[in-house]
């Protein structure tokens, strides 16, 4: 039997139109889920996904992968800066927070020539994230 997650993965440009495209792609890859898991997800990897690109580089990866209880997504870009919260101001600065309120955990990891932020959603509906 073969245990091995599922992994989906979209290279995406820099231009901030592509998040409409990452938004039907994470519908169209989660379709078999929880309509509140699925909704959590769009908004999730939609915040890490514009900060990539507004504050990252090129090139940028999104990554979902489903598991039995848990949906991890993944962003990367080429930017060895640290993503942070900042206050928040006309400008932005939910984008994170809103994340942590979302996800049961989230957090980056530094890589060679760059770094991926990552959050991870309970897929059970009986769990709290």
């Amino acid at each position: 039997m073969n245990l091995r997650p599922a992994r989906h993965e979209l290279g995406i440009t820099a231009e901030l139109t592509e998040l409409a495209k990452v938004r039907s792609w994470v519908r169209s890859v989660l379709g078999g889920f929880p309509a509140g898991v699925v909704t959590t997800a769009v908004m999730v990897v939609d915040e890490l996904t514009s900060n990539a690109l507004r504050h990252g580089r090129a090139p940028y990866h999104v990554r979902l992968l489903p598991g039995v209880a848990k949906l991890r997504i993944e962003v990367d870009d080429a930017s060895g800066e640290s993503a942070r919260r900042r206050a928040p101001s006309d400008q932005g600065g939910r984008g994170l927070l809103l994340v942590e309120r979302c996800a049961a955990a989230w957090g980056q990891l530094r890589r060679p020539g760059g770094k991926t932020l990552w959050a991870e959603l309970a897929t059970d509906p009986g769990a709290h994230g």
